[in-house]
């Protein structure tokens, strides 16, 4: 990339003004954007619904960008994503859910459209929620409905293996301290060996990838809740508030200051 080119896609980085909205298995991001974010992926898929305008993607360096108003993208798929201060409902879905393993299914493409008469029935539901000044519960019943529409279930159905629900509880409560994999098997009632591969294959990463996704997540919260970067880091077990900006400018393609709390 030369200097010029360096220097414009500097100036367009993302700024979102705007609240989140987490519960275990999923979050939700609703506010204005505008900008352009870095390189990256995560472990969850997204989903984007444009409640006003459109935004872009791309999965590709060299390829071109997809206008839309409503796209999912897979987990774990390198992206960059853009928009140009449209009103933006992000739901981040992991794909160990029962949601997320349909959704993984039904949608196998790196980035596809939605189907128009479910994005629009999901922006209408998140629409109506953030018009009407929703509290938190209600904007994460919103989120939840219209995953549940996407993924084509009338109501939420059976988890996942219990063993790996365990796990991921066990993960949850001790995100503030070391986690180790013969601890985290140990409470599931496995071998760590047994347990490493059915975490894999039922969550589709590595416990070490799932624990830094988790701690993420929950710095995020800490931040939304109103600490600061540097308290949220070490709340949710980074080592410090550098390593939390590296880890979210990896799975977000921002930094985690230009994420601004409405």
């Amino acid at each position: 990339m030369n200097a010029l080119a360096a220097s414009s896609e500097a100036g367009r980085r993302m700024l979102a003004v705007g609240r989140v909205h987490l519960w275990q298995g999923g979050s939700l991001w609703i506010g204005r954007g505008h900008g352009r974010s870095d390189w990256h992926d995560h472990h969850a898929l997204q989903i984007a619904l444009a409640l006003d305008g459109t935004c872009m993607f791309r999965s590709q360096a060299d390829g071109t960008w997809a206008e839309f108003q409503g796209a999912i993208v897979q987990s774990h798929r390198q992206h960059q994503f853009e928009a140009e201060g449209a009103t933006m409902a992000q739901l981040f879905i992991e794909p160990e859910t029962v949601e997320g393993r349909l959704l993984r299914e039904r949608f196998a493409d790196d980035i596809s459209p939605l189907p128009e008469a479910q994005r629009l029935a999901m922006a209408r539901l998140l629409g109506d929620a953030l018009h009407s000044n929703a509290k938190a519960n209600e904007m994460i019943a919103a989120a939840r409905a219209a995953t549940l529409l996407l993924a084509g279930l009338a109501a939420p159905v059976a988890k996942g293996d219990g063993r790996i629900d365990k796990a991921i509880a066990h993960i949850r409560s001790h995100i503030d301290s070391p986690i180790k994999l013969g601890e985290v098997a140990a409470a599931a009632a496995l071998s760590p060996g047994r347990f490493r591969h059915l975490f894999i294959a039922q969550t589709g990463t590595s416990f070490r990838a799932y624990v830094l996704w988790t701690r993420l997540n929950e710095a995020i919260q800490f931040a939304m809740a109103g600490r600061s970067w540097t308290e949220a880091a070490h709340a949710a077990g980074f080592a410090d508030s550098a390593h939390l900006t590296r880890t979210f400018r990896r799975m977000f393609g921002i930094n985690p200051a230009a994420l601004v709390p409405r």
